[in-house]
């Protein structure tokens, strides 16, 4: 089936229309309720979330929200310890928007949230329920197993009186489930593949941040000539011999436009040349030409740095591009500003003061030099 024929829209039908969606449902306060992560022989590849009652019950929620409307169908879901990933489609115009829809499913999913064991925070700093029972550093109650198709087992089903089975909370337990799901509409070229991928990724990636969290972990205050950065990734390349700067210039660009390429050909293989002598480069690498000189980087395991136009979010983890490289200590990702959850599109003042930073970097570590 071609690309083409995934239109998340159609004309005046705004989200009750034929779409593919990714939803988000995360536990606000990052606590593991829905699973525990095991990773054989301490391989990424092999991870896998054994899911708790709760978390059984959150991915059955979803087949009842398909059963209450036929027209959504789960391409591919994915349970963590903390958060559900869902990619879904909605194959025919709805009655109701797909935002009721994911608020409807957010209503029974909060709850069974209020139903599960969990304590009010006196008896959960303890480390004991309000039963008694001692906490196992976020085991799960149930093993939460799957049957070979993956559709979940019983443990987190509804009996018909409507009330959890499972390990649940007879008594009160404090809301789990206080923010709504992120729902976003997937309507470029390559979004549902490049979703479907993550979507898949999500245990190996947590697996890898856990076995190597000093390369994911957010490092505040980096001081580099007298200006501070964030950083994520391998701070030693602060300590390489020898920098240089990748900033494509427009007119090179607009001359190979023209038909006149070899000016920009020579400056980016100029650029991988060095790299391949041990040069760290470093940019922002914004212009599609910078894009494709860091993945020859990236794929011929040459260590850089990245200038970012944004801050680091909580739980941050670089994208599918530059994961691999940082969890290998290939990379360090620096940004001079504070995350900004609103910020979407990158301003050419923010180009011009990163392009600019870079220089000011590779001049400033040649003087420390």
């Amino acid at each position: 089936m071609t690309e083409e024929q995934w239109q998340w829209q159609e004309p005046g039908t705004a989200w009750r229309g034929v779409g593919i969606y990714h939803i988000t449902l995360t536990v606000p306060s990052r606590q593991p309720l829905f699973g525990t992560l095991v990773i054989p022989q301490n391989d990424p590849s092999l991870a896998r979330v054994e899911r708790t009652a709760l978390g059984n019950a959150v991915v059955d929620e979803l087949y009842v929200m398909c059963k209450h409307y036929p027209a959504i169908h789960i391409f591919q879901f994915c349970l963590m310890p903390d958060h559900l990933h869902a990619v879904i489609r909605v194959t025919r115009v709805m009655d109701t928007s797909i935002r009721s829809v994911i608020r409807g499913y957010w209503q029974g999913v909060k709850k069974l949230g209020r139903a599960y064991t969990l304590v009010v925070s006196p008896e959960l700093n303890s480390g004991t329920t309000n039963q008694g029972k001692t906490i196992d550093q976020g085991k799960p109650a149930d093993q939460g197993k799957t049957i070979d198709q993956g559709k979940p087992a019983d443990q987190g089903k509804t009996t018909d009186q409507g009330k959890p089975t499972g390990e649940w909370n007879n008594g009160w337990a404090f809301p789990i489930f206080t923010e709504r799901p992120f729902i976003r509409p997937l309507s470029r070229r390559g979004q549902l593949q490049a979703m479907m991928h993550y979507v898949r990724m999500n245990p190996q990636r947590l697996a890898t941040k856990r076995l190597m969290p000093g390369f994911f972990r957010v490092q505040q205050g980096i001081e580099i000539g007298g200006r501070s950065f964030d950083g994520v990734g391998n701070v030693a390349l602060l300590h390489a011999e020898h920098y240089d700067v990748v900033h494509v210039r427009s007119i090179w660009v607009k001359a190979a436009e023209h038909g006149d390429s070899q000016p920009l050909r020579d400056y980016m293989n100029s650029r991988v040349l060095k790299a391949r002598k041990g040069v760290v480069m470093v940019s922002p690498f914004i212009s599609q030409q910078e894009k494709q000189v860091m993945q020859v980087l990236i794929n011929e395991l040459h260590p850089f740095i990245l200038l970012a136009d944004n801050g680091f979010r909580d739980y941050y983890k670089p994208s599918d591009a530059l994961f691999d490289a940082c969890a290998a200590g290939r990379v360090l990702i620096l940004s001079p500003w504070p995350y900004d959850a609103g910020k979407r599109h990158i301003s050419r003042a923010d180009c011009v003061n990163l392009n600019n930073m870079a220089e000011e970097f590779c001049k400033t570590m040649v003087d420390n030099h």
